[in-house]
């Protein structure tokens, strides 16, 4: 019998659906204790099956993983341990019993209950890197999604035996997808591009009592305009590679969608939140950032920062640091200089 940990926020069609399915087949839900800080303790105690979580645990997951291995040599005999085993993951090997698994990834697993069969993940972009490790590190089966409350949660999934990633998954059966031209923005559905479109038995009929916005997403056709730009691989899959909605244009002309920029600097390990701005006077980007309490300390106390959590946030260096790090990560994803932020505030309020 499977058991799904509740952790996420109820409120969000992504828990809602996945406790729907879990009861529907049979299984339990335990509901953790409130304290996300205490989630590992709780899933010790539960032990579940199924781990439902957002990409921005998984990065948390990676980078405290990482972390914790002090020395290179420790990081490298990791990084090869992970390697071995996707390997295995590529053959289509799933399995949490083998030599790796004995000497560097039974810790990491029995901190997840030891249980875990099936991980979940969608609400934002996953890193590749991030989900290929962790899909060798837990020796268990890591699916992504992509949807929308709009479409009752999902409209994609990735299947059983495909475990590449960069991708959410092929369209559910329960609806089609379409992708539209977005001229502004240069993508063209005849390149396998453009904003995507679900219609399907999953898709809502409208926002109550505002039909302004209800003729904004819904087409007469029914068809749900999600804002999003994707674009099909040769495997029938789908990649998520912009945002049509939220998009502003810069004084020289230039489209910048910030959440795509939001969701790669939230990569860097001392980062807890991060907003983007722009405007078309201006011809570069700023931001704000919220430095997480205990990863940045840790952070900034291994580039040489010592001090209280608000006074390093007031430090010049520790804002250069992080700036840094952002922007290496930004170049590593593949952003334009003008979507690099040029500046930005350090707030250690949330």
């Amino acid at each position: 019998t499977h058991v799904l940990i509740s952790f996420l926020p109820l409120a969000h069609m992504f828990e809602r659906v996945i406790q729907s399915v879990v009861v529907c087949h049979g299984g339990r839900i335990g509901f953790f204790q409130g304290d996300i800080k205490l989630l590992s303790d709780d899933m010790k105690a539960l032990r579940p099956t199924i781990f439902p979580v957002v990409p921005r645990l998984l990065n948390r997951m990676y980078d405290k993983i990482f972390s914790q291995a002090g020395t290179p040599v420790k990081r490298w005999l990791l990084k090869f341990a992970a390697k071995r085993k996707e390997i295995e993951v590529r053959n289509g090997i799933i399995r949490n019993n083998s030599l790796w698994d004995k000497f560097f990834f039974n810790k990491i697993q029995n901190s997840l209950g030891g249980e875990v069969r099936m991980i979940i993940t969608g609400a934002a972009p996953a890193s590749p890197a991030v989900l290929g490790f962790l899909r060798a590190a837990l020796g268990c089966q890591v699916y992504e999604g992509y949807g929308q409350t709009e479409c009752t949660a999902g409209c994609t999934f990735t299947t059983p035996g495909d475990w590449t990633s960069g991708h959410v998954g092929a369209p559910l059966p329960c609806n089609f997808i379409k992708l539209i031209d977005v001229r502004d923005m240069k993508y063209f559905s005849a390149k396998g591009e453009g904003e995507i479109c679900v219609k399907g038995p999953n898709v809502f009929k409208g926002y109550l009592k505002d039909p302004k916005k209800t003729t904004e997403a819904l087409d007469e056709d029914e068809w749900l305009h999600t804002g999003d730009i994707g674009k099909w691989l040769p495997n029938g899959t789908l990649k998520i590679i912009d945002r049509k909605k939220h998009i502003f244009k810069l004084a020289q002309g230039e489209y910048v969608a910030p959440e795509k920029i939001e969701n790669i600097y939230i990569r860097s390990e001392p980062v807890a939140q991060v907003y983007v701005h722009g405007d078309s006077l201006q011809s570069f980007l700023v931001g704000i950032v919220v430095p997480d309490p205990e990863a940045a300390d840790a952070w900034a106390r291994k580039r040489g920062f010592e001090g209280p959590f608000v006074e390093l946030c007031k430090a010049k260096g520790l804002k250069k640091a992080i700036m840094e790090d952002m922007v290496k990560l930004g170049k590593q994803a593949g952003l334009y200089s003008f979507e690099q932020v040029r500046c930005f505030g350090l707030d250690y309020f949330p």
